[in-house]
């Protein structure tokens, strides 16, 4: 069939940390040239969209507009807004994930916050851990704005932010939100921003255990390229075959699905 949607990631799937991955452009370029619509949704917590947009433009000469890209970020905001717990927080994150709760209205707290908010941060200290290990004994929200365990870089599986969640879970014995794929609520924001129908739109990705995973759990057509996370060897034992395994995102033809 022919799909009208596409919801795309990013890391391992258009770019792998600060390589290039040429045939994920091309595939982007392809869809902007026949109008497909399509929106880029990514686990990554720790860049703004703008940042996104910035990274897509200068590594990988892609351009597109802000508003095609959905980050794990903006759909915690979104949740936390929804939830409507009162308007402060603990943050474990970087920039993109700190400045959009900032923004939203959320004043730092590190005693008696109303959520603790843990994504992907790369100058983690063990005080960190202790203040949001406290505040969550406390009855604080514990929400993590995705489970990824490893982020795929040019150097390697790196820690992600599910790999301090699952100390944090270990610590209070308290299982998180987790908001990013695979789970329904950034998903179900995404194609309510996308528009098109659910049957008719294909997620693309290269992580099984979120990517894909997410797909099939939230009832869309899944495509795994094998550029990033989830290598060749392991297709063969995964539990539940995505509707479609490339190697590159080269061998797709739009003309012929």
């Amino acid at each position: 069939m022919s799909y009208k949607g596409y919801i795309i990631d990013l890391d391992g799937t258009i770019y792998k940390g600060k390589d290039r991955i040429p045939e994920g452009e091309t595939f982007v370029k392809e869809l902007q040239k026949r109008q497909i619509p399509h929106l880029f949704v990514t686990n990554n917590s720790m860049r703004t969209p703008e940042m996104v947009q910035a990274l897509l433009r200068e590594q990988c000469q892609l351009e597109t507009p802000v508003e095609s890209i959905y980050t794990a970020t903006l759909a915690t905001v979104d949740y936390m807004n929804d939830l409507n717990r009162g308007k402060t927080a603990y943050v474990i994150g970087e920039t993109g994930l700190k400045s959009a709760i900032a923004e939203a209205g959320y004043i730092e707290d590190s005693q008696n916050p109303a959520y603790v908010v843990v994504g992907l941060d790369r100058n983690l200290t063990y005080d960190m851990l202790v203040k949001a290990t406290l505040a969550i004994q406390k009855g604080a929200v514990f929400i993590g704005t995705n489970p990824d365990l490893n982020i795929p870089t040019e150097q390697g599986l790196l820690p992600g932010a599910g790999s301090i969640l699952a100390l944090l879970e270990t610590a209070t014995r308290v299982k998180p939100v987790i908001i990013g794929k695979p789970e329904a609520i950034i998903m179900n924001k995404a194609l309510d921003i996308l528009g098109t129908k659910r049957s008719e739109t294909l997620v693309v990705g290269d992580n099984y255990l979120t990517d894909i995973t997410a797909g099939i759990k939230n009832d869309f057509p899944t495509l795994l390229v094998t550029t990033g996370f989830t290598r060749k060897e392991e297709v063969p034992n995964l539990p539940i075959k995505p509707d479609y395994i490339l190697s590159t995102l080269s061998e797709w033809s739009f003309d012929e699905n």
